[in-house]
C-alpha cells in the first residue's frame, strides 16, 4: 500500500465524485504521466491488465482511445476528448467507457506542486446521474483508480532511476 492513499468522496445524491491524491514526485513527472502515451499505458487502470492506445492527443481539442485487456481476451475500451490541457496545471477531458454507451463524464484534474518536490492532483468527475456514478463505483472504480495511482507510484520511481 502506498504512504500516498487515493481520497475519493462520493456524496449522497450528487452525480459527481471527487478524488485526490499525493506524490512524491514534482508535478512536471506526474503530468507527464498523465499526458505521455508511452507512460501511460504502463500504470491506467488495475495491474492486472494490460493496455494499449489507440489514439492519445493531450493536447486541447485532442481525442483519445485507451484499450485494456485480460488474459481472457475480453477488451474494455474508453475514449474521450481532452477540452482543456494547460502544461504541469490542469486537465479537463470527458470520459466514456464503451461498455457503457452514452454515459459520458466530464472529468477536471488539477497538478499543485507541494513542498519538497511533491504533488498533488485533485479532481472531479462529473455524470449524467447519480446512478451512473453509483453503477462505476460499484464496478470497482475506485480499486482501478488506485491501483493506477500505486503504479503511477512505481513507474515514476523507475523513470528517476533511469530505468
Amino acid at each position: 500500500m502506498s504512504k500516498n492513499p487515493l481520497t475519493l468522496s462520493a456524496p449522497t445524491g450528487k452525480p459527481f465524485l471527487e478524488y485526490q491524491r499525493d506524490f512524491d514526485f514534482p508535478v512536471s513527472a506526474v503530468f507527464q504521466g498523465h499526458t505521455d502515451p508511452d507512460l501511460y499505458v504502463q500504470w491506467i487502470g488495475p495491474a492486472d491488465l494490460s493496455t494499449r492506445t489507440d489514439v492519445f492527443e493531450p493536447r486541447s481539442g485532442g481525442a483519445y482511445r485507451v484499450v485494456q485487456s485480460a488474459g481472457d481476451d475480453a477488451e474494455y475500451a474508453f475514449h474521450g476528448i481532452f477540452h482543456s490541457v494547460r502544461q504541469d496545471e490542469f486537465l479537463l477531458q470527458t470520459f466514456e467507457f464503451e461498455g457503457y454507451p452514452d454515459i459520458v463524464t466530464l472529468e477536471y484534474s488539477t497538478f499543485t506542486e507541494l513542498p519538497d518536490g511533491r504533488s498533488r492532483v485533485t479532481g472531479r468527475s462529473l455524470y449524467p446521474s447519480v446512478e451512473s456514478r453509483d453503477e462505476f463505483l460499484g464496478n470497482g472504480m475506485e480499486e482501478g483508480m488506485s491501483d493506477g495511482y500505486n503504479q503511477l507510484d512505481e513507474l515514476l520511481v523507475s523513470v528517476a532511476a533511469g530505468r
